[in-house]
């Protein structure tokens, strides 16, 4: 009310940061000046606030430490998260991966000129990481399924079909066989009448069961609850030989895993997911018991589709990162409040 009834004084704003000799960086005083009429500052201060800052790394430390400034921004790319063991992905085709391999309605179709970068990376141009297996496979699954079982707006563009028809003449003869059953599994979509994809069975009794079960998800169909465990225990097997897997193909593996997502998993096949190693821990003794300070649980809902569960394991990795414990389950499992 005073200030109402006074001559208004000019204002200026001052933020004055504490030095870095100072044991708490963070913290920023505020003040506020005010220009009397006779010329003189009357200062009114303010308490301090602190900013948490431990997630965040400035331009000095990333240099300390040796890092790129690329490394810190995309941790499914970064040599700080990802084992330097583990080759990285190759961009071309994980970009191509993030337009195709997704749901009915999401996928984004590749122009011709998109398309024959695609089918022309083979690992040997400059500058790029070499194609996976595992890429390979996620790719032609996902252009299977879009041309066996997706709507019209999602299917094959036309761009799509020149480019695969130009090229699969020579990706017959360079893919090997697993990749060519996977891209076209009938021998149908191509019009060429390859027999590799209609007559390829796998190489032992694990890949026999998947090569199987991925004929059913490649045409856009979905499997049974002992189907799914039964292809899990066979696939994602954990034991090592002389430093190698026992599993299976790399290319088939993830063929199924990304084809099962972009089918939208029915009640059954997710069911059969979250249980099929439930046998092995209960026989193998006692349930495991995780020893943590404290635990916050998120309940969510699930209808095929996980429009919620991409923010809710963000926010649970994160948490993860400062050391706190999250549990992730269906709403139905949520206590009463």
């Amino acid at each position: 009310m005073r200030a109402l009834l006074t001559p208004e004084p000019t204002l200026s704003f001052s933020s004055i940061q504490i030095n870095s000799r100072n044991p708490n960086p963070s913290r920023t005083w505020t003040s506020l000046h005010f220009l009397n009429r006779d010329g003189r500052h009357r200062l009114v201060g303010r308490k301090p606030r602190f900013i948490a800052t431990r997630a965040v790394l400035d331009s000095a430390t990333i240099e300390q430490l040796g890092l790129k400034e690329s490394d810190t921004r995309n941790p499914s790319l970064s040599s700080t998260y990802r084992n330097s063991k583990l080759l990285k992905p190759n961009r071309t085709v994980l970009e191509a991966q993030a337009r195709v391999c997704t749901g009915p309605t999401q996928t984004r179709p590749l122009s011709e000129e998109q398309t024959f970068k695609i089918l022309t990376v083979r690992g040997e141009l400059k500058d790029e990481e070499q194609v996976s297996k595992a890429q390979l496979g996620a790719f032609f699954a996902g252009m299977t399924i879009r041309a066996n079982a997706f709507p019209e707006a999602t299917q094959w563009s036309e761009g799509e079909r020149c480019a695969m028809k130009k090229f699969w003449p020579l990706l017959v003869r360079a893919l090997p066989p697993d990749v060519i059953f996977i891209a076209d599994p009938e021998g149908s979509i191509m019009g060429l009448g390859s027999a590799v994809g209609p007559q390829f069975v796998g190489n032992g009794t694990s890949e026999m069961r998947l090569v199987g079960a991925l004929r059913e998800i490649l045409a856009g169909g979905h499997l049974g609850y002992e189907e799914i465990q039964g292809v899990l225990k066979d696939v994602l097997t954990l034991k090592l030989e002389d430093g190698k897997s026992n599993g299976v193909s790399e290319s088939l593996l993830s063929a199924f895993l990304i084809g099962q997502r972009m089918n939208r998993e029915t009640d059954r096949e997710l069911k059969a997911y979250c249980l099929a190693f439930d046998d092995e821990l209960v026989n193998s003794g006692p349930a495991p018991v995780a020893d943590v300070r404290s635990l916050t649980h998120y309940g969510e809902p699930y209808d095929g589709n996980t429009r919620y569960f991409r923010s809710t394991l963000f926010v649970a990795a994160v948490r993860s990162c400062y050391g706190e414990s999250s549990l992730l389950h269906g709403v139905e499992w949520m206590p009463p409040k």
